[in-house]
């Protein structure tokens, strides 16, 4: 079991930007640092169409109250590390989830030896562990709002947004400006048309991304991870509900699991939903991500 870690001041934290190779990819990032030793540190990945200044807050009060480092960075061709016209860019979701990742996992490893590594995951960060590698050396792994969703998942009337995102404009849209032109669809960031159009694939699947399995996919690993595992969904969350989420414990079929269902008003908001944990405004419930 994790041992809890008493909240008190560790100190004004210590901020570098960082860049890290990916493949031929250069990632972004941020690596935040209590003001003495650590007693852990995250590679917190992050969701999709989300970008990595949105964790900073989370990061800081991690090193400021828990004492423990944390690593934030945006994948390839995406928020600060995107360098070029998003119309060139290859990436796709599985660049992200799997090199990428494992990229910032294996960076942190370098940088920060014997330093216990916790990989807390959002949305997309928390579901591609079983693709990656070298997984015995994470001490901890935390998900929040992960799962293989299915587009028949959410509940009406986010359910319609979802399909006209798959079905409607959205992928015209992608068709006609060579990336996903989030912005102007009222739909978020701009997002690399390989990313969208994989990613619509798996929530269109009834078996998500099962039929990638050793092609556009590695084989996964679904035993690798035997680190504690702690899953959390959120009450109120229509993009990825508790059933979906609860579906991410067959990819950690060796670990020790504990689930958790976060509600707002257990901790006096009105609001939380699928990007909603890490926000500032949330921040009553940060304890519980990590509890």
């Amino acid at each position: 079991m994790t041992a809890q870690i008493r909240t008190q001041d560790f100190g004004t934290p210590l901020i570098r930007d960082v860049r890290i190779r990916s493949g031929a990819a250069t990632l972004s990032g941020r690596l935040t640092h209590p003001a003495g030793p650590p007693k852990a540190v995250v590679v917190l990945n992050g969701a999709t169409g989300v970008k990595a200044r949105y964790y900073h807050a989370f990061a800081e009060w991690l090193a400021l109250k828990k004492g423990i480092a944390c690593l934030t960075y945006d994948y390839r061709d995406f928020g600060a590390s995107q360098t070029g016209d998003m119309r060139d860019s290859t990436a796709k979701m599985s660049d992200w989830g799997i090199h990428d990742q494992q990229a910032a996992r294996d960076w942190i490893a370098r940088i920060m030896p014997g330093v216990p590594i916790w990989v807390m995951g959002h949305s997309l960060g928390g579901f591609m562990l079983p693709f990656q590698s070298k997984l015995g050396n994470i001490a901890r792994v935390i998900t929040v709002a992960s799962g293989p969703v299915h587009v028949a998942d959410h509940p009406w009337p986010y359910q319609a947004l979802a399909r006209l995102f798959w079905f409607g404009h959205a992928p015209l849209a992608t068709k006609m400006f060579g990336f996903l032109p989030g912005k102007k669809l009222g739909f978020g960031p701009d997002l690399p048309a390989g990313v969208y159009w994989q990613w619509r694939k798996w929530c269109t699947t009834r078996n998500f991304f099962s039929d990638d399995f050793g092609k556009a996919l590695p084989y996964p690993d679904w035993v690798g991870v035997k680190c504690p595992v702690k899953v959390i969904a959120m009450a109120d969350d229509d993009l990825v509900p508790p059933k979906a989420v609860w579906r991410l414990m067959d990819f950690y079929r060796d670990a020790h699991i504990t689930q958790q269902v976060i509600r707002p008003s257990d901790h006096g908001l009105s609001n939380i939903g699928h990007i909603g944990a890490f926000s500032p405004e949330n921040s009553k419930c940060w304890d519980s991500l990590i509890a």
